[in-house]
């Protein structure tokens, strides 16, 4: 089963959604694996990955070493279009799927987690959503309690709905936190509009956590 995890934008909280939604997995005796397509802003192994592991509390995995779990890794922290052309590559979308059968084989759930928001551009000719739509995976869309996370969520929303794509879950990630009041509004209107969007889709809330000891969050409603 793959899945694919995209946030609404850059610093959402994907990265600890996809190792908490592992972490659950391998609580209910399910082989799993998450996958990076693509990581910038770093060298030798891309930083979520390690993150993921982090929350699962395992150790890196021999597809993580050999770089099948992120297909591209670019130091310059920026779009991951503008990343590849800085080191004179074009990001192919196919390297992409080659790993994912790769892992598929082996694991039960591939959790595959974007690059910024749906709309980065992954080369000149396509968008990240062209290749999840085109791949027609179920989607959970992470969201968090920023401000402005409204905005940007229901726009995320209105675009997976005009695609007619599969979106079985929002995540809301409550950290920052910043203000009580902006986070518990901004979570019942997502909710409410995650109803109206898809109604068949489970909303989750994570709470702020220590990646040192991460809880066990209960992901049993979501329906993949």
């Amino acid at each position: 089963m793959k899945i694919f995890i995209s946030g609404i934008d850059t610093d959402s909280g994907k990265s600890i959604v996809t190792g908490l939604f592992a972490k659950y997995l391998l609580s209910k005796n399910k082989t799993v694996i998450t996958q990076k397509y693509v990581q910038t802003g770093c060298v030798g192994m891309a930083e979520d990955l390690e993150t993921h592991r982090k929350i699962m509390a395992i150790d890196l995995l021999p597809e993580d070493k050999d770089g099948t779990t992120c297909s591209y890794l670019f130091k310059h922290p920026a779009s991951p279009h503008l990343s590849a052309q800085m080191e004179h590559i074009v990001i192919d979308a196919q390297k992409f799927t080659e790993a994912s059968q790769i892992l598929e084989k082996k694991y039960e759930f591939v959790l595959m987690e974007g690059a910024g928001g749906l709309m980065v551009p992954l080369n000149t000719e396509t968008l990240l959503i062209d290749y999840i739509q085109k791949q027609d995976y179920p989607v959970i869309l992470v969201s968090c309690s920023k401000l402005g996370s409204i905005n940007h969520t229901l726009l995320s929303l209105e675009l997976l709905k005009s695609r007619n794509m599969n979106v079985i879950a929002v995540v809301y990630n409550r950290f920052p936190n910043t203000d009580e009041m902006i986070t518990k509004d901004s979570e019942k209107m997502i909710e409410s509009r995650l109803n109206a969007y898809f109604p068949k889709a489970t909303f989750v809330t994570v709470p702020e956590i220590d990646i040192e000891n991460p809880p066990l969050i209960d992901f049993s409603h979501i329906k993949y």
